[in-house]
């Protein structure tokens, strides 16, 4: 057995031939000593728990970073081609710890959005669909924040005015009107700010 350089992992031989790598603390708990008899399924179970391990240790690092959904965790398995045997095991280790989801990245999400870059219901229901959030839990999130849209439309047009102010009228109220419907605002909210707009 030799150590790895980070010094948290061992390298283990079989035979005089590299065997497999195992974390420290797999390698203490299996209790494993030089010049030990392992069988084929003896050495089975250790590269399983092993590469349970290493595994675990990257998802973390990626999981630690903000909430995350189901949706991505799956999409970060794909991405790495973790095995599916280990798939179950480590959601159960991110339950454990707090780290997976769906109803707490929303919220997460949801707060993220309204207090950095706001936007419509419209297109904050958009967002977390596509992260892989039930409908009915989307909604359940939203119901529980309150949402000024009017205030963000509002303020979304105050930063592109500046493009519009040599255009008459109607034609600046057209850009208004279809950039606001870009960004998922409906037409109650689109004509309340065209006739803020006007009174200004």
């Amino acid at each position: 057995m030799k150590p790895q350089r980070n010094q948290k992992r061992v390298n283990v031989y079989l035979d005089g031939k590299f065997g497999f790598g195992l974390d420290l603390e797999n390698f203490v708990k299996l209790g494993l000593k030089v010049e030990q008899e392992l069988s084929d399924s003896d050495v089975e179970k250790i590269v399983k728990k092993a590469e349970f391990q290493k595994t675990l240790d990257k998802l973390l690092r990626f999981a630690t970073l903000r909430p995350r959904s189901e949706k991505e965790i799956r999409a970060w398995f794909k991405k790495h081609k973790v095995h599916e045997s280990l798939h179950k095991g480590l959601f159960k280790r991110l339950a454990r710890l707090d780290l997976i989801g769906d109803e707490k990245f929303a919220k997460w999400w949801v707060e993220q959005r309204l207090g950095f870059r706001p936007k419509s219901k419209r297109i904050l229901k958009y967002e977390l669909k596509n992260k892989g959030i039930k409908d009915e839990l989307i909604d359940t999130v939203l119901s529980e924040v309150i949402i000024d849209e009017v205030k963000i439309a509002k303020g979304l047009v105050d930063k592109k005015k500046y493009r519009w102010k040599n255009l008459n009228d109607f034609d600046r109220k057209k850009k208004m009107a279809t950039y606001l419907s870009g960004k998922g605002f409906g037409w109650e909210i689109i004509e309340k700010i065209l006739g803020e707009s006007v009174d200004e």
